[in-house]
């Protein structure tokens, strides 16, 4: 998938058509060709303290922000595809693709219901689910997944920030020649195999790997209560320098 809209809400309170600001990534042929980002009134109109403290967004920044047909009316354009490229892909706007589809498809459904629009049954991708099908292992949060896949992602839940970050994953996962966890994973088995004189059964190797991974994890902790290593982020560890 080499054209899609990479797609990230925030929203104000727990109801999912609260959508308080939206990004948009447009990417053509595995480049990233224009962007959007719009605050936006939620309906029902107020914030919950939970979700300002993930986005830090306020009704004071919402007050004069427009109502989402008007912020909907502007983006719908960008997804728009050609007569060439509908013909090409048998579909008439680009595929939307967000981290954890659940939630911004979600949100998107329910905040055109609120306003009586019509949905188009966007084509919808989820760069979360392709994660946990390509790295099995570890943790798949948004921040995570980019960094692993080459994103800087220093304004994490901001929603333009995001979806920069999704596209930056859609773009490596969707379009890898190879799978990228098959191919590590491909490389431990081969240098565990080198360590290992006679044939060994699969199930056998994937249960010798299992207890390799459990030894690790516990290293890693011992070492980090003994302040020998730390975590920069959610999932890594670094070494100390003492």
């Amino acid at each position: 998938m080499r054209d899609f809209a990479a797609i990230d809400f925030e929203t104000a309170n727990n109801e999912p058509t609260s959508v308080c600001s939206v990004g948009i990534v447009i990417v053509r042929d595995c480049q990233i060709v224009d962007s959007f980002y719009s605050l936006i009134k939620p309906e029902p109109e107020y914030y919950n303290f939970w979700c300002s403290q993930v986005h830090g967004l306020t009704e004071e920044d919402t007050w004069d922000a427009p109502v989402f047909p008007k912020v909907w009316a502007k983006i719908e354009p960008l997804l728009q595809l050609t007569e060439e490229d509908q013909k090409r892909l048998g579909i008439t706007t680009l595929p939307l693709v967000a981290h954890n589809k659940a939630f911004d498809e979600n949100c998107l459904k329910a905040v055109f219901r609120c306003y009586g629009m019509d949905y188009p049954d966007y084509d919808f991708h989820c760069t979360l689910v392709k994660s946990r099908r390509v790295w099995p292992c570890g943790h798949h949060n948004l921040d995570i997944i980019a960094a692993r896949c080459g994103f800087d992602l220093s304004r994490h839940h901001h929603a333009l920030a995001d979806a920069e970050a999704c596209a930056a994953i859609a773009i490596k996962l969707f379009n890898a020649d190879g799978d990228p966890y098959y191919m590590e994973a491909s490389d431990i088995v081969y240098e565990r195999l080198g360590c290992i004189e006679a044939p060994i059964k699969a199930a056998d190797l994937s249960e010798l790997m299992t207890m390799e991974r459990k030894v690790i994890d516990s290293a890693l902790k011992r070492l980090k209560e003994e302040g020998k290593v730390e975590c920069p982020k959610r999932g890594y560890y670094k070494r100390i320098d003492l």
